[in-house]
C-alpha cells in the first residue's frame, strides 16, 4: 500500500475534504482529506482512539462531521443523505445478527429490506463458507461465523461503496482469503472500499491512511 493521498479532489468519486470530528468536546481528528475513483481502496490504520471508527461512521453518514465536507461526484453528500445511504455498505463492530432467526433467514431478511436479488442469498452464503449451516438458529453462530454472516450481507446486495470497520475480526485465514477476494472483485466491478484493520490484509494497489501519523488533530 502507498502513503500518498492524492491532493486533486475535485475528479474523485468519492472525496473528503478538511474532515474534522469531535467527540465529547475532544477533537478526534481534524483536516483529513481524501479522494477515490472508481476502483480505489484506502485502508485506515492507527492506534486505539486514533478515529478510524469516527471517520467510518462520518463517510457513512452515521456521524456529521464537525468541520469540512464529503463529496460524491462533486456534490455535496449532505444535500442528499438518503441517496449517500442507497449507495453504501456499512459494515461497524456488531455483526447485527438476528439470534432467532435461522442463518439464512437473517441474510433473506436483509436483502429484502434492501430491495435486493433473493437469488444472491446462497451466493453470498457459499461466498463465506455458510451455505451448509444456511438452517441453523443464528444464536448457535460462533464469533467468526457471525463475522462471516455480517460479510455475506455486505456481499448480497451490491453497493458501488464499502465501508468496513475491521472485516477481518475473528476470521481464520480460509475467511480472510474470502474477504480479500470479495473486495478484490468488488473493486475490479468498479467499487470503492474504505476499511479499517490492524490485520495485514492483500489489497493490491490501495492508498492508506494512518491516522495516528497523518491526520491533523485540532488543539
Amino acid at each position: 500500500m502507498t502513503a500518498a493521498i492524492p491532493p486533486d479532489l475535485s475528479v474523485a468519486l468519492f472525496a473528503g475534504i478538511a474532515l474534522g470530528c469531535r467527540r465529547g468536546g475532544r477533537a478526534v481528528f481534524a483536516g483529513i482529506n481524501f479522494a477515490l475513483g472508481a476502483g480505489d481502496a484506502l485502508a485506515l490504520t492507527g492506534p486505539n482512539g486514533s478515529g478510524k471508527s469516527s471517520l467510518l461512521r462520518v463517510m457513512a453518514g452515521l456521524l456529521p462531521p464537525a468541520a469540512g465536507l464529503l463529496r460524491w461526484q462533486g456534490a455535496p453528500v449532505a444535500d442528499e443523505p438518503e441517496a449517500h445511504r442507497a449507495r453504501l455498505a456499512y459494515l461497524g463492530h456488531l455483526d447485527a445478527v438476528k439470534p432467532a432467526l435461522s442463518v439464512g433467514e437473517n441474510l433473506a431478511f436483509w436483502i429484502d429490506f434492501h430491495a435486493g436479488d433473493a437469488g444472491s442469498r446462497d451466493a453470498a452464503l457459499e461466498r463465506f463458507d455458510l451455505l451448509e449451516l444456511a438452517d441453523l438458529p443464528a444464536r448457535y453462530l460462533s464469533a467468526g461465523q457471525r463475522r462471516r454472516l455480517a460479510l455475506a450481507r455486505i456481499a448480497a446486495v451490491p453497493r458501488p461503496l464499502w465501508l468496513l470497520d475491521e472485516p477481518s475480526t475473528g476470521l481464520d485465514r480460509e475467511s480472510i482469503a474470502a474477504l480479500e477476494q470479495a473486495i478484490a472483485e468488488h473493486r475490479a466491478g468498479g467499487g470503492i472500499v474504505v476499511l479499517s484493520t490492524h490485520a495485514a490484509l492483500d489489497l493490491p494497489g490501495a492508498r492508506a491512511l494512518d491516522l495516528g501519523a497523518d491526520a491533523q488533530v485540532a488543539a
